[in-house]
């Protein structure tokens, strides 16, 4: 009895919930409706995790609970994606998604075959890095 005890402890024990990312407020929503300048915008939220750099510039922001149950897989949940598009200063228009918005991505497994990339076998990189590397000690 003390051992099955003792397991319940251990397993209760192994369950935790960590935040990731941005932890939003509740009423983002009606907070996000009184934004119009990105220095409003990182008063509310703070600054973004990333901006895009191609296209029109999006600021994006994301908050996730990661859920952690002994040897059970990492469970991630109340994911919350903020987008907000921005144009020089002002915040032209605000988008929040949830977890029933996101789509869920399948990792495809292998390698991505690069365009024009030399396979070299270990005999030809051996004989293509003959001379490239300085010896040891001389600082160049």
């Amino acid at each position: 009895m003390k051992k099955i005890l003792l397991f319940i402890m251990l397993f209760l024990c192994a369950c935790q919930t960590k935040h990731r990312g941005y932890v939003f407020p509740e009423d983002l929503d009606s907070k996000l409706s009184t934004v119009k300048t990105t220095a409003q915008l990182q008063d509310v939220i703070g600054d973004p995790q990333t901006k895009t750099i191609y296209g029109d510039e999006v600021w994006i922001y994301y908050g996730a609970d990661e859920t952690l149950r002994g040897p059970f897989p990492v469970v991630y949940d109340n994911k919350t994606v903020l987008l907000a598009w921005v144009k020089g200063n002002k915040v032209l228009k605000t988008q929040v998604l949830h977890d029933e918005d996101l789509k869920n991505v399948r990792i495809a497994k292998g390698e991505t075959d690069i365009p024009a990339a030399i396979e070299l076998n270990a005999l030809e990189e051996l004989f293509n890095n003959i001379g490239r590397f300085s010896p040891a000690g001389l600082g160049q």
